[in-house]
């Protein structure tokens, strides 16, 4: 299915003070996860800014809470956002059929809430280099468990650069300007 600005959204999954400083690579993890927002408000994608027990686990992290500005996170204590009525319900309201989800843990919140949504029939891509998890390992196996489901993978910039789909865009220098 080809991704457009009129058929996707962005989930972005518990990237959380209490969680962050564990995950492999955080760095990193921040860099692409503020890139595929920027991009995403660029391209006006619905964003869902889901937190898992915000109670226990703290606040988003500030920058990326920053750059959500408008956005308003939705609590959570299952690990699939699937399992948060408000989610599904503004979700079905939307009416976007194409999922990107990113955001920690791999193997567990990022892994639940795709494989619900690929069940639920949508199409379901993973940005792998937005994700993370404590191991590596545990990224992987849920990355080809996911798979096996007939969820998908892509990185930040083959989804931006899918969504221009030309550099005639009105959005390529704003896009461009990201992944430099």
């Amino acid at each position: 299915m080809k991704l457009t600005t009129n058929n996707s959204a962005l989930v972005l999954i518990d990237v959380q003070e209490k969680l962050l400083p564990v995950m492999a690579d955080k760095e990193a993890l921040i860099e692409k996860l503020s890139i595929l927002i920027q991009g995403a408000r660029i391209f006006g994608l619905p964003i869902y800014w889901m937190e898992q027990y915000p109670k226990g686990l703290g606040p988003t992290v500030g920058k990326l809470a920053e750059l959500l500005e408008g956005y308003h996170p939705i609590s959570k204590t299952s690990f699939s956002a699937c399992g948060e009525e408000k989610f599904m319900d503004r979700l079905k309201a939307d009416n976007r059929k194409h999922i990107l989800v990113a955001g920690i843990e791999s193997h567990v919140c990022v892994y639940q809430t795709a494989r619900d949504l690929v069940e639920q029939g949508y199409y379901v891509e993973v940005v792998v280099d937005a994700t993370s998890s404590r191991c590596l390992q545990n990224k992987r196996v849920a990355m080809e468990k996911l798979s096996k489901l007939g969820g998908h993978t892509t990185s930040v910039e083959i989804a931006l650069f899918d969504m221009l789909q030309t550099s005639d865009s009105p959005h390529f220098k704003a896009i461009s300007r990201l992944v430099r």
